[in-house]
């Protein structure tokens, strides 16, 4: 047996160039557990945030599960890289408000246009257009789509945690007489508290805290917040029904409405993507030399290959995720990293009854917390001039102010835009740039038909 264990580690060693990276097997298998403590929240987020657009909330559970174990293992064996993919926050909530509640567009076509921004992405992943994109792309609307995101976000947080509730004129702060509202606000420091000390998994720790709390804290209609179910765990029941549900037809006969928000998906993919897997790929140094971890196609493949998939098992876009970052920093440097978090992935899904009973109250402040995080690009060296600043802040306001996303984009890019006429900096003035105004001028042309 010791000697089986020997050659499983050898050839563990080999495939994944452990030794070669400085790391060891021990440290690999401790910084995936890390990993996966930093983005198992997404397992009761993710799924009450789809919920929202009608879906089932098991059924999101599991396909939530699927879709991170097999995007996982798609960077860990082919990219052989210790990042962690699984639907991404900011789409989720573009696929369940936007297209779904806001547009009215049913979830068979978002999965449609998830799947065609996927297979964009791996084509362009394959050519020399990935970096030319990212070269001709303004950096202002850059930061703008991910403020507007990360505001929209913390709007969602608010509102289901019930820190806000509607007002004759807008929204007014939740009545603190509430038990539930002064839960989710020990919940709201709690997750600022423990994200600012780097405590790990310091989101999945808030959920289960408040979650917790919840079993002795009643809500508004009286009923206690987390009811326990009759199971602690069961055997995984995936809904197969969610295979391949995509509705083109229904794409094709509304495509001028939903070509600009198809284009949103991409985007929010391809740019996440490459930042994110950036920042992790520099921070994890490798050898003696201490160089960058290899950063080529086949991560941009796998990263756009998960989201075809995820969108073929019945989820939002599947992406890489920053809290890689916190395996990187426990000595994570190869893919072997990753499969430990698909692994502890798979095990997770036998305790789906209990992930079910986890309240909003309790994923609410982990909404605000990544929204509070992703607002934070505003003061990022790309825009500390004024005019970088206008157009992310407007399409930070009109997020807020409307919680309509789609018109903050269309509105900031077009800002944007003007704003480079009229100082006369032709150069910034790219075909991407003007590409892009014209598929949202006929968005926003669309939408006010829509409105009548």
């Amino acid at each position: 047996m010791r000697q089986v264990m020997r050659n499983a580690a050898r050839g563990l060693d080999r495939y994944f160039a452990i030794t070669r990276r400085g790391s060891t097997l021990g440290t690999e298998i401790v910084a995936g557990v890390t990993t996966f403590g930093a983005v198992a929240y997404i397992m009761a987020v993710n799924p009450a945030i789809l919920s929202m657009a009608g879906l089932d909330h098991h059924d999101m559970i599991m396909t939530t599960i699927v879709a991170s174990i097999c995007g996982t293992l798609l960077m860990a064996l082919m990219a052989n890289l210790p990042i962690a993919l699984a639907p991404a926050m900011s789409s989720n909530i573009i696929f369940a408000q936007v297209v779904v509640m806001h547009m009215g567009i049913s979830p068979a076509v978002a999965f449609a246009m998830v799947f065609l921004g996927g297979i964009v992405f791996v084509l362009l992943a394959l050519t020399s257009w990935r970096q030319k994109i990212i070269d001709g792309f303004p950096e202002p609307v850059v930061c703008g789509i991910r403020c507007a995101i990360g505001a929209f976000i913390v709007r969602i947080g608010m509102t289901t945690g019930g820190l806000a509730v509607p007002a004759h004129d807008g929204f007014a702060f939740g009545l603190l007489r509430e038990p539930s509202v002064d839960l989710a606000l020990g919940g709201l420091a709690l997750a600022l508290v423990l994200s600012y000390l780097r405590v790990p998994a310091a989101m999945l720790v808030s959920i289960v805290v408040i979650s917790c709390a919840g079993l002795f804290v009643h809500g508004p209609d009286g009923r206690l917040l987390t009811r326990l179910p009759a199971h602690m765990s069961d055997w995984p029941h995936y809904p197969y029904h969610l295979l391949f549900a995509f509705d083109f037809h229904g794409f094709v006969a509304n495509i001028l409405v939903l070509f600009p928000v198809t284009v949103y998906f991409f985007l929010s993919d391809f740019f996440d993507a490459t930042g994110t897997m950036m920042a992790v790929t520099q921070r994890a140094t490798q050898g003696a030399d201490g160089a960058p971890l290899p950063l080529g196609r086949k991560a941009f493949c796998a990263d756009g290959a998960a989201s075809v998939i995820g969108a073929s098992l019945g989820t939002s876009t599947v992406s890489a995720y920053l809290e890689s970052l916190v395996g990187v920093e426990a000595g994570g440097r190869t893919g072997l990293c990753a499969v430990v978090v698909a692994v502890l992935f798979a095990l997770s899904s036998f305790f789906w009854p209990l992930i079910t009973a986890i309240p909003a109250v309790a994923t609410a402040p982990v909404l605000i917390v990544v929204g509070v995080g992703m607002l934070s690009t505003l003061v990022s060296p790309q825009t500390q001039a004024l005019d970088d600043l206008t157009s992310p802040l407007l399409m930070v306001v009109i997020t807020l102010m409307t919680g309509n996303f789609m018109l903050a984009l269309a509105c900031g890019l077009l800002l944007h835009t003007i704003l480079i006429v009229g100082r006369r900096q032709w150069r910034r003035l790219t075909p991407m740039l003007v590409g892009l105004d014209i598929v949202f001028v006929i968005f926003l042309c669309l939408e006010s038909g829509l409105q009548r």
